[in-house]
């Protein structure tokens, strides 16, 4: 027989509904702070967003514009990369620049270093909106620096300040640093790109450069101890005034002659203003090889001096004898037409232009008597013009123009 057995119906407690209120309130209240917490955070999220940037847009504002130099500089590994040597260590963009040398090349490395700008050309960089030269003028001239003491370049480092940085105006200037530095086996392993608003006028900028290049020490060029009396000077052609004088040079053309740099020069198929930019060439390359051809057992090549601020006058002594003299010979190279229009419409005395400017020879050599034909016949063939302009007489260590 079965029998079934029946459970009372559990009776609910008198306090049920009064608890379930509680709690489905505890769930509700626990929500509203979930959602208010949310907001909190994104809200926080979000000012902090909007201070950061509100903080980049006044720096832009007040002329300094970091996330644009950022984007800029980021070109910087494809500009360079021809510039690169084996001895190159890191990429661009570091705090420094490294680079090992290689010492087993060498019995006495001796480190020469240059630093230099390039003045008041650029006011002509300028007025023709043409900047892509402007780095390799500088280049080349460091490179010219050292070569006189026989030295190669091995790195180069340029400085850049600017009131407003224009991508293309940068993005040329960099042009210019690579493609010197390539020609000139150098390795542009840094910089500094430098925003100072209210610094420069508008569209304006300057430029510096260090260069480091080494020598063996039993190599090292030194006149001082090596120039003869009788030696011979060879003059090297410039492409025009370089990177010195234009103070005085754009005085002349633009306020004294009234010229424009769209104007004709006579004798020249270019313009003012492009005679005016011509590249200040890199006698680097032909100093190593006359080295290497004519200074082997005996120095017949016995000093160079690179005539820049300070021409024939204050350049030629800084290689020279306190016993011994240098006579330059007016006359005695060919003269281009931008200084043939300097010398006759100026009337600045002959004096001062031969120590202003270059008057058409970028570079000195002081040679052997009896090797100097040999060493302008070689000079020539590597594509430069030259000339014999002078000789090394007794006197008391100074150069005069006759």
């Amino acid at each position: 027989m079965n029998v079934a057995i029946k459970t009372p119906p559990t009776a609910i407690p008198e306090d049920y509904w009064e608890k379930l209120k509680l709690i489905l309130a505890a769930i509700k209240f626990l929500l509203a702070a979930i959602t208010i917490a949310r907001n909190f955070l994104a809200r926080a999220a979000f000012y902090s967003f909007t201070f950061r940037r509100m903080k980049q847009k006044a720096y832009a504002a007040a002329g300094v514009d970091i996330d644009l130099g950022n984007r800029v500089k980021a070109t910087l590994p494809q500009l360079l990369a021809s510039t690169q040597r084996r001895e190159v260590l890191g990429k661009v963009g570091g705090f420094g620049g490294l680079f090992a040398l290689d010492v087993k090349k060498y019995r006495e490395p001796v480190l020469v270093s240059s630093v230099d700008g390039v003045g008041t050309k650029l006011k002509i960089a300028f007025a023709l909106d043409k900047h892509d030269t402007i780095g390799a003028d500088l280049v080349n001239h460091c490179v010219n620096d050292i070569a006189v003491l026989g030295a190669e370049p091995l790195f180069f480092l340029d400085y850049l300040g600017t009131g407003k940085l224009e991508p293309h105006v940068f993005t040329d200037i960099i042009k210019g640093f690579a493609r010197a530095c390539a020609e000139n086996n150098c390795a542009l392993i840094g910089g500094e790109t430098a925003q100072m608003p209210g610094f420069y006028q508008a569209g304006e900028y300057d430029v510096s450069g260090t260069i480091v290049g080494v020598v063996e020490k039993s190599k090292m060029l030194n006149g001082q101890k090596t120039i003869r009396r009788g030696d011979v000077v060879i003059g090297i052609a410039s492409s025009g005034l370089h990177t010195n004088g234009y103070s005085l040079g754009r005085k002349i053309f633009f306020e004294q002659l009234k010229l424009k740099p769209s104007s004709r020069v006579p004798g020249s198929k270019l313009t003012l203003g492009e005679e005016l930019l011509k590249v200040h060439i890199s006698y680097g390359p032909l100093v190593q090889k006359l080295l290497k051809k004519f200074n082997g057992k005996s120095d017949l090549v016995r000093a160079f001096a690179h005539i820049t601020g300070g021409g024939f006058v204050d350049n030629i002594p800084r290689v020279l004898p306190k016993s011994l003299d240098v006579v330059i010979k007016k006359g005695s190279w060919e003269m281009l037409p931008i200084f043939q229009i300097i010398e006759q419409k100026s009337g600045v005395p002959d004096d001062e232009l031969y120590q202003v400017f270059n008057m058409g020879i970028g570079m000195v050599s002081i040679v052997s008597a009896d090797k100097a034909d040999a060493v302008l016949k070689f000079i020539k063939a590597q594509k430069h013009k030259a000339w014999i302009i002078g000789e090394v007489v007794k006197g008391k260590g100074e150069a005069r123009v006759e």
